[in-house]
C-alpha cells in the first residue's frame, strides 16, 4: 500500500472517531439539559414557534452551505464520516425506546420523544443531512448520480423535520357519545375541553363475545356532521378509524361495566396537520430508491 493510500485510510479513520466523540458529545450534552431543565417541553414549540424554528434551522444550513462550502468543518460535517456515527447513537436510541415500555410524563428513557439525548441526536442527524444536501446542490456533478441522492436525502430531510416540528401540533382528544345525544366538545390531554368543527352522533355500540364472555369486538356506528357540510355514517373500530375533516376517528373505550349494554361509546379523535409534509418526504424517499435501480 502507497503511503498516500495508508495516509488516506487513517484520516478517514481518524474523521470517523472524530464523528463518535462529537455524537457522545451531542448526547451528553442532552443529558445536562436534561437535568438543568427537565424533558423538552414541546407544547411550547407549537404553531407558529415550530415554523419560525424550522425556518431559522434551514436558513442556517442554507448560509453555512452556500457561505461556507470549503470550510474543512462544514466538509467534515457533511461527511459520511460525521454522519455513520451520528446514525449509529440515533438507531442505539431508537432501539432503547423500542424495549422500554414508554409513558406519557415518564422519566428520562422512558418518554424518549421529550428526552434530550434522543431530540438532540436527531436534531444534530438532520442538521448533518442538510449540509450533505447543500454539498451536492453546490458541486453539481452528474444529474444520474445526484438526482437519486437528492431525493433520497431531501425526503428524509423533510420527512424528520417536519415530523419533528410537527409534533407539538399534533391533537389526541376523547369524546363521549351517548346514543342519540349530539356532541361538538372533546378533552384534550389536560382535561380541558375543546370545541370542533364536527359533532358526532353515537347511533349503536357494537359489541361481539367470545363463548365465555369477553370481548371479540366493539365498534360504533356514528354520524359525523361538519361546519363544512358534511353529513355522513361510519362505523369505527379499535383499529380501523374513519377520517374526515383532518381528523382521524377511532373507537376507544366504553362503559366497561356494562359491556355489550353500553348506553356511550368513547372516541379518539387525532389530528395531525403536518402529516402530509411527511408523507411527501417519504414518496420522496421512494422516487429516489426507484431512480437509483432505474439509473443502472
Amino acid at each position: 500500500m502507497s503511503e498516500l493510500a495508508v495516509f488516506v485510510t487513517e484520516s478517514k479513520h481518524t474523521d470517523m472517531k472524530r464523528g463518535f466523540i462529537l455524537g457522545l458529545g451531542v448526547i451528553i450534552a442532552g443529558l445536562l439539559l436534561e437535568l438543568v431543565a427537565g424533558p423538552v417541553a414541546w407544547k411550547a414549540l407549537a404553531w407558529p414557534a415550530n415554523i419560525i424554528a424550522l425556518g431559522l434551522f434551514v436558513a442556517l444550513i442554507i448560509g453555512l452551505g452556500l457561505l461556507y462550502p470549503k470550510s474543512a468543518i462544514i466538509r467534515w460535517l457533511s461527511s459520511y464520516q460525521a454522519a455513520v456515527p451520528t446514525m449509529a447513537y440515533a438507531v442505539v436510541l431508537t432501539m432503547i425506546m423500542g424495549f422500554t415500555r414508554q409513558q406519557k410524563d415518564g422519566k428520562w428513557i422512558y418518554d424518549m420523544l421529550t428526552f434530550w439525548p434522543f431530540v438532540l441526536i436527531y436534531v444534530f442527524m438532520m442538521f448533518i443531512i442538510g449540509l450533505a444536501i447543500m454539498k451536492h446542490l453546490t458541486h453539481w456533478s452528474n444529474w444520474k448520480r445526484e438526482v437519486p441522492f437528492l431525493l433520497n436525502h431531501l425526503g428524509l430531510f423533510i420527512a424528520l423535520c417536519c415530523g419533528t416540528a410537527g409534533n407539538p401540533d399534533i391533537q389526541r382528544l376523547k369524546m363521549i357519545c351517548e346514543v342519540e345525544q349530539v356532541e361538538w366538545r372533546a378533552m384534550d390531554e389536560d382535561f380541558r375541553m375543546q370545541e370542533l368543527p364536527l359533532a358526532i352522533v353515537l347511533k349503536q355500540f357494537i359489541m361481539e363475545e367470545y363463548d365465555d364472555g369477553s370481548p371479540k369486538r366493539f365498534a360504533s356506528d356514528i354520524q359525523v356532521v361538519t361546519k363544512s357540510g358534511k353529513n355522513v355514517l361510519a362505523t369505527v373500530d379499535v383499529n380501523k378509524p374513519f377520517e374526515i375533516e383532518g381528523y382521524k376517528i377511532y373507537q376507544f373505550g366504553y362503559d366497561y361495566e356494562a359491556g355489550k349494554d353500553s348506553s356511550y361509546s368513547i372516541l379518539e379523535l387525532v389530528r395531525d396537520p403536518w402529516l402530509w409534509t411527511v408523507y411527501l418526504g417519504i414518496i420522496m424517499m421512494l422516487c429516489g430508491a426507484i431512480s437509483f435501480i432505474l439509473r443502472w
